[in-house]
């Protein structure tokens, strides 16, 4: 055991959670949630995040690190017309889509058979609106939002993964030294609230559907690379079934999907977590236990961020999604021979076009995938 093995749960745990937190405010205030219902989500997926990270590293003896759905998350905030049951209903729809692809290989292998260029240009066209709304906060609070840009840049030439929880710090400081927020709540302990979950079609379809695909795409296959990069081989049967049962068992409290975590990954398996590769996976119960201690004062934490001023939230959740933004237009555009149609792809999503009820996200990644066909027919005439 070492210092820095703490050290390095710690940081990662702290920067999954305070550099993203805001988008599950986000994302809960798009389906209308409860302060109730949004303190029981930030309480249930920290806490499924708590079991399946102890219990993988624990079991399989590799620093197998769990993480919400970043992109998801965006998903749901941009998503539109949805409420807070039936995104319940889709939670729990994706998680046992998780599982059976645990289960079943050829599953795994059809999702992994998507090209790259398609499901990036859908996720960049998620994350895009959340980077723009960013930018919008300057004229909605320019004397507010200047200094904590100003902020962000400057943390990022030397630490980037703190630059997003320097403005989360100093944005609620700044906010309450400017008047812009009520005085902090006082501390509570967290509560699960139970949703009853509703089965809509439009809702299975615009939002389960994208939601799985993205978050396999996006974040269970990215972490599951991090892994192999780092010389581990990941049980990955395994690690799908664990996080789509805890995802199962947490989405009647609101929580959305556990999956594979990249950027925390990386943090808990490098050589500065410990020097020698088959101790590093004890960074995954200290990283449980940060997700411990955030599940039970969840409540507040979300308490806190109902007083801040929208434009400070939109900002740091604009701020949090600019390096996955970037990473998904890069893998989108990677592939000359495919940039067309995850262009089509990006622009449907963007739009935000509902049909049928259902949502941009779904009918971009048939109109991707359409004109991917079309671009293959043609080079093969």
């Amino acid at each position: 055991m070492r210092v820095s093995v703490i050290a390095s749960a710690a940081v990662a745990a702290f920067v999954g959670f305070g550099g993203t937190l805001a988008l599950i405010i986000a994302a809960a205030t798009a389906l209308g949630a409860t302060q109730a219902e949004t303190a029981s989500w930030v309480t249930a997926i920290s806490l499924a995040l708590a079991v399946s990270s102890g219990y993988l590293s624990w079991r399989y003896r590799i620093p197998i690190i769990t993480a919400w759905s970043t992109p998801g998350l965006a998903l749901i905030g941009a998503s539109i017309g949805f409420t807070m049951q039936e995104a319940v209903g889709a939670f729990i729809v994706t998680a046992v889509a998780i599982i059976i692809t645990g289960l079943i290989k050829p599953v795994a292998q059809f999702v992994e058979r998507i090209p790259a260029s398609i499901a990036s240009g859908m996720l960049a066209g998620v994350l895009s609106s959340f980077v723009i709304n960013a930018a919008k906060t300057l004229s909605l609070d320019p004397l507010l939002v200047l200094p904590l840009i100003a902020l962000f840049l400057i943390i990022r030439l030397f630490n980037p993964a703190m630059a997003v929880i320097s403005v989360l710090i100093g944005g609620v400081i700044f906010a309450l030294l400017l008047g812009r927020a009520d005085n902090l709540p006082a501390p509570e302990l967290s509560t699960l609230t139970m949703i009853i979950p509703e089965f809509s079609l439009s809702a299975m379809i615009g939002l389960a559907l994208p939601l799985y695909l993205v978050t396999m795409a996006s974040q269970n296959l990215p972490g599951f690379a991090v892994l192999r990069a780092a010389g581990y081989e990941p049980p990955t049967a395994a690690c799908l079934q664990v996080t789509g049962l805890v995802s199962l068992i947490s989405a009647p409290f609101g929580a959305h999907t556990s999956n594979m975590a990249a950027i925390s990954a990386a943090i808990c398996t490098g050589h500065d977590a410990h020097p020698d590769p088959k101790q590093r996976w004890l960074t995954g119960p200290f990283y449980a236990l940060c997700y411990l201690v955030f599940a039970i004062f969840g409540a507040s934490l979300v308490a806190i961020f109902a007083v801040l001023p929208p434009a400070l939230i939109m900002l740091i959740a604009g701020l949090g999604l600019i390096g996955p933004f970037i990473n998904a237009l890069a893998l989108a555009l990677n592939k000359q021979d495919e940039r067309f149609a995850a262009i089509i792809t990006f622009a449907v999503t963007a739009s935000g076009i509902t049909i049928l009820g259902i949502g941009s996200a779904f009918w971009a990644l048939i109109a991707g995938l359409i004109v991917a066909g079309m671009d293959h027919l043609s080079k093969n005439r």
